[in-house]
């Protein structure tokens, strides 16, 4: 069974996903930690609910030695609003995925997040959106991607109303990946990834 991080900024809807497939044991794999850099991040009363370390640590090398104390095997950016340092992401190279509420490399990068993704997803009229689960490299939403889901735009659709469905489909392929992961199921060559079912 694999030890998880998930480092959080909000109210850890996605957080909230992968601690109930662990419990069913749908995911070979525990959470075992919470980190969030806001205090009063959501995420963490989850946590605490679910009898899970929730800690509050802004300071990327204290985040960095407590996911390596924790024995930690995958780290899951679940809507974690802050910019990775190329150290952190060589400290645990093909170990960190993130969730995007886009079809990466559509709405992505720095300052595209929360309503905002979905505010430039409708202004710029495209007829589908979706989620990404990809791993992380030192780019903004720029690793290779793991699993998309897509979500169709609809016309009476406003930023709320087409979060929400995204949210839906973010839950879904966050789970799937988390459970490839833990099952070695996922191989990368060079920019892509390999489901190996």
């Amino acid at each position: 069974m694999l030890n998880i991080g998930v480092l959080v900024s909000g109210g850890g809807t996605n957080l909230q996903a992968i601690i109930d497939e662990t419990l069913a044991e749908k995911i070979n794999g525990q959470v075992k930690v919470v980190i969030s850099n806001k205090k009063n991040a959501f995420g963490l009363e989850r946590a605490k609910t679910n009898n899970i370390d929730a800690i509050y640590e802004t300071d990327e090398n204290k985040i960095i030695e407590i996911l390596k104390e924790k024995n930690i095997d995958l780290v899951v950016l679940a809507g974690y609003l802050k910019i990775i340092s190329p150290k952190f992401v060589s400290e645990f190279e093909n170990k960190m995925i993130n969730i995007h509420p886009s079809l990466i490399p559509a709405f992505c990068g720095e300052g595209y997040y929360g309503q905002r993704v979905h505010q430039a997803v409708l202004d710029r009229g495209v007829k589908v959106t979706g989620a990404t689960v990809h791993f992380v490299d030192e780019g903004a939403d720029t690793g290779p991607i793991i699993i998309q889901g897509t979500v169709e735009v609809r016309n009476d659709d406003d930023a709320p109303t087409l979060a929400k469905r995204v949210l839906e489909v973010e839950h879904k392929i966050l789970k799937e990946s988390i459970r490839l992961f833990c099952e070695n199921k996922l191989n990368i060559q060079g920019r892509r990834v390999f489901i190996n079912e």
